[in-house]
């Protein structure tokens, strides 16, 4: 009786293991997911301290640059998760058509990445609270806000989806709103006089600083694209991927291009580029935000109260985005025997629940780091997470390059995709690129300054020795090889 039950018993982990995720998330909800996980904090606060540093020229020239990077990289995407929809997909990818070790790096790093931003939204979401309740300790809102995440997440994919639709949809529309007062207000139907060319021409405008400028917040730029990503990690759980998945990429970036490209032109055009309030917006003080003194300046006395809720929004968003990310990316890495198998347990509802119950404590874990010790732990967490999201960009640059030489290597027709990126190879080698310009330039003031900052240097950059040691253990570990193009795997087409 006792062989039986344990019989049993293995017999029902195995088949809740084999569980796959479900398809459940729809065209508008791809859509969404990508755009919420993009538009946030970096274009509501960090766009102010941008244009102070290169001036409203640099910045539009900064975020073209890197919409051109992002482009080049979502169509690298598409192309790879139209054919081969999967959950978790670049990280696969790469184990599939470039090495298994360097698939083993890219899924973990990224993993690693979400479950820190979880941290830094909920610590985030308490300094934004304090706006209205400031005598509630912070930790109180971070545990509701953790509570709602993970119910989000642990529910249904649909109820994630239809989050961050939501979630999204509150972004689009302040900033929709945001660009049209203030075209009105560069004409003059509101807020008084005309304003002109006044801003976008004195002192050292358009272009403060001229092309180094542009560079150094070339980084801060491609941070706020961060998130497009998450469309391939949905792949495994759309509706008809072949057809969803590339539209749904076309859509986002010349969305995201727009919204953030005319949000900065309006911001330049109101606010001069040496304002001293546009170096001081952070999520500590929403009032001079380029959002709230430009509602403001429109008579619209709310304007702090309603960019708060907004901001809000947007945290809540990037949370639940990256506890997604992180929950489906570690479960691949499970299945591919990357990870703990126990994390391959998907439940009836189609979610991979152990993967959520870890990725939860690894954040919440981290965000309470942040309250003990001055917050140095937390910090060089963050540190070690800063890199991240470049560096998965890398990966899936580099294993498109290789994607389409296997596939033309084997024989195989290019009409037969479902979509085609277009510029190939100059797309993927030009966002390869990019995204080494950005990694390597993440804190190069530190080499030319009097002295080589070797600290700066250290927490800028400890990202980069964590990844080439998770890479180089794996692949000395399992004896890894690059995979020879005539061999790469297009089998498991679903």
């Amino acid at each position: 009786m006792e062989n039986t039950a344990q019989t049993s018993q293995t017999g029902d982990q195995t088949a809740a293991d084999e569980k796959q995720l479900e398809r459940k998330l729809k065209p508008r909800h791809l859509s969404m997911i990508a755009i919420g996980g993009t538009i946030g904090t970096g274009l509501f606060l960090a766009s102010g301290s941008i244009i102070h540093t290169a001036g409203p020229g640099g910045a539009v020239a900064a975020y073209i640059i890197a919409g051109i990077m992002v482009y080049f990289l979502m169509t690298s995407l598409a192309e790879m998760a139209a054919l081969i929809p999967i959950t978790g997909s670049f990280s696969t990818y790469t184990s599939r058509f470039v090495d298994p070790a360097l698939g083993f790096a890219i899924g973990w790093n990224y993993w690693y990445n979400n479950a820190i931003v979880v941290a830094l939204e909920l610590a985030a979401s308490s300094l934004i609270m304090k706006y209205w309740l400031p005598s509630v300790p912070g930790i109180i809102w971070s545990a509701l806000f953790l509570a709602l995440i993970f119910g989000l997440n642990i529910l249904s994919v649909k109820g994630y989806g239809e989050s961050e639709f939501w979630f999204a949809i509150i972004k689009v529309l302040t900033i929709i709103i945001f660009i049209a007062v203030g075209l009105l207000m560069i004409v003059g139907i509101m807020g008084g006089d005309a304003v002109g060319f006044e801003n976008i021409t004195k002192g050292e405008a358009p272009f403060k600083g001229g092309f180094l400028s542009i560079i150094s917040v070339f980084m801060v730029v491609g941070f706020a694209f961060q998130g497009t990503e998450l469309v391939g990690i949905a792949a495994g759980e759309s509706e008809n991927p072949r057809k969803n998945i590339p539209k749904a990429i076309k859509q986002i970036f010349w969305r995201l291009l727009l919204f953030y490209v005319l949000a900065i032109i309006v911001i330049g055009f109101l606010i001069s580029y040496n304002d001293p309030r546009l170096l001081s917006s952070d999520i500590e003080d929403i009032a001079v935000s380029p959002f709230t003194l430009v509602f403001q300046n429109a008579g619209l006395a709310i304007a702090a109260s309603v960019m708060n809720v907004v901001i809000l929004t947007s945290v809540l968003s990037a949370g639940n985005s990256a506890m997604y990310g992180a929950s489906r990316v570690l479960w691949v890495l499970a299945k591919e025997g990357k990870a703990p198998s126990f994390l391959k347990k998907v439940n009836s509802g189609g979610i991979p629940v152990n993967a959520v119950y870890f990725s939860t404590i690894v954040g919440m874990a981290a965000f309470l780091t942040s309250l003990f010790g001055e917050g140095t732990i937390y910090t060089w967490l963050l540190n070690a997470a800063g890199l991240s999201g470049f560096l998965s960009w890398l990966g899936i640059s580099i294993t498109h390059y290789r994607f389409r030489k296997a596939y033309i290597a084997q024989g195989r027709d290019l009409k037969d995709l479902p979509y085609v990126s277009k510029w190939y190879p100059f797309g993927p080698i030009l966002a390869t690129l990019l995204c080494v310009t950005a990694i390597l330039g993440q804190n190069y003031s530190a080499f030319f300054g009097p002295e080589i900052d070797w600290y700066g240097i250290l927490i800028s950059y400890i990202g980069l020795p964590l990844f080439f040691l998770a890479f180089l253990g794996y692949k000395i570990v399992k004896r890894t090889k690059m995979t020879p193009v005539q061999e790469a795997d297009f089998s498991k087409v679903e």
